[in-house]
């Protein structure tokens, strides 16, 4: 049964904004109250944290698909809908983000560290924050935008000072569980350790963590055996450990070529070769070990290696190496810049800048591109004619008529909002006519202005005075 991941697909998708709401209100005594509509509540975001208690991506293996909850409607009476709940999803420290593509999306360091992979949509207006002194009362609201959705894949590197590298049986384990606390699963067989393992070892006032890689073999780096599904745990490591066996019982292997062995599948996978390098020569407690540790020592020192002779069995030499490799990353995190707190950068947006692209594509259709135009096309209720009409007005004052008409647009040319796998595509028409204008302004209500019953009877008893002094006058000239 699979008890480690590094590596998941994840579909993640946030949750909808919360439609908004189109009311009057109605109350004894108060006729034609207004508009009264709630704003729809925002949609939950799919948030990633590190959590160092977390240490594989199993969970995320087993269920891939991730969604957050939805924001709720709006209702009368201006009670806006709740907000939906944030998904939070705990990820090993080490954690890097990905698109489909492969572009690095977030690399997930520090315990706490938070990436928003979807952000939930805005809910849409109801009709009480629609209505303006044009628009009294709106008979529409807006919709909620749908949350976002995307697919994302998570890949897990060891946050570690020391990787541990060489061949199956070399006695990576043993050595790690000597040097440090960790208990690995150790046996006399190769591809023992299925997992790179992680421990913690202090050196005077020096603390540093190691791990060790499984399964490299000849062909890591193109996929055989092991190697390249672990190789992306050494990238982050300051320094790197040859463990080579001394005692090996396959007759066409020697520590040597296992070195370099390894050395070209590191090479091949690319990106180490500024990492510090030292030699640990494994297993000397045993005679024929000591011997040939003794033999290839000069010619691993005229290379330039560093080495040291262990035994994890007797802990010979093991004070020595944790000392060593203490003093190589003292001087590593010496040599590493200082992180310096994030700067803010403002970067205002430039004066001409419309927010928006009109561009005309080969089949001869006008294609719109922007974030607001295409937030307000999903936004709109297309059954609503006045809903349709206060998109094109909005349309109309951030200047995509006129930059339509700029890209050689005519009367019933087609237009498309949005991106090809969602776009609104209509006929455009200079001057649209929703329906909404025959009845006057957009968004107007008639009724509002009509004069009481009581001030229109007053006025028809004025105006009968009016003519009975008329007639009286015509008839009595003097």
């Amino acid at each position: 049964m699979t008890t480690f991941v590094d590596r998941v697909e994840l579909h993640v998708a946030a949750g909808n904004g919360g439609h908004g709401c189109a009311s009057v209100m109605r109350e004894k005594f108060k006729p034609l109250g207004g508009p009264d509509g709630g704003t729809g509540g925002r949609g939950g975001d799919v948030i990633l944290v590190v959590d160092q208690s977390v240490t594989t991506l199993l969970d995320y293996h087993h269920s891939p698909h991730r969604k957050a909850t939805n924001g709720q409607p709006g209702a009368g009476d201006n009670r806006s809908g709740k907000d939906g709940q944030d998904l939070v999803l705990p990820v090993p420290d080490g954690t890097v983000v990905l698109d489909k593509d492969g572009n690095v999306l977030a690399d997930l360091v520090g315990q706490g560290t938070v990436f928003v992979a979807g952000q939930g949509g805005r809910g849409g207006l109801g009709n009480a924050a629609l209505a303006s002194a044009r628009r009294k009362a709106p008979g529409f609201a807006l919709l909620g935008v749908p949350g976002e959705a995307r697919d994302v894949v998570m890949e897990l590197k060891t946050v570690a000072d020391v990787a541990l590298v060489g061949y199956p049986s070399a006695g990576k384990s043993s050595l790690i569980s000597v040097l440090s606390a960790a208990k690995p699963k150790i046996a006399d067989y190769p591809f023992t350790t299925l997992v790179p393992n992680l421990g913690v070892v202090t050196a005077g006032s020096t603390v540093y963590t190691i791990a060790d890689v499984p399964g490299l073999i000849p062909g890591a780096s193109q996929g055989k055996g092991l190697g390249l599904e672990f190789l992306r745990h050494v990238e982050r490591c300051s320094v790197l450990v040859h463990v080579l066996d001394t005692a090996t019982l396959e007759s066409d292997r020697d520590p040597v070529s296992d070195l370099d062995v390894i050395e070209a599948e590191l090479t091949q996978y690319g990106g180490l070769d500024d990492r510090p390098r030292i030699v640990v020569l494994n297993k000397v407690d045993i005679p024929d070990g000591q011997d040939l540790a003794d033999m290839i020592r000069p010619e691993l020192e005229s290379r330039g290696y560093q080495v040291f002779e262990v035994s994890a069995v007797s802990r010979t030499g093991l004070k020595e190496l944790s000392f060593g490799l203490a003093g190589i990353i003292a001087e590593a995190r010496a040599a590493k810049p200082v992180e310096e707190a994030t700067r803010i950068v403002l970067r205002p947006k430039a004066v001409d800048d419309a927010g928006f692209t009109v561009v005309q594509e080969e089949d001869g259709i006008y294609r719109v591109r922007g974030e607001k135009p295409e937030r307000w096309v999903r936004q709109t209720d297309f059954s609503n004619d006045e809903a349709v009409g206060y998109l094109a007005d909005r349309l109309s004052r951030l200047g995509v008529e006129e930059r339509l008409m700029k890209a050689g647009a005519r009367a019933g040319d087609g237009v498309a909002i949005g991106p090809e796998e969602n776009a609104v595509v209509f006929d455009w028409e200079p001057t649209v006519m929703a329906g909404a204008e025959m009845l006057g302004r957009r968004g107007e209500d008639h009724r509002l202005d009509a004069p009481r019953p009581a001030s229109q009877r007053r006025r028809d008893r004025e105006a009968e005075r009016d003519d009975v002094d008329r007639a009286y006058d015509e008839f009595n000239p003097f």
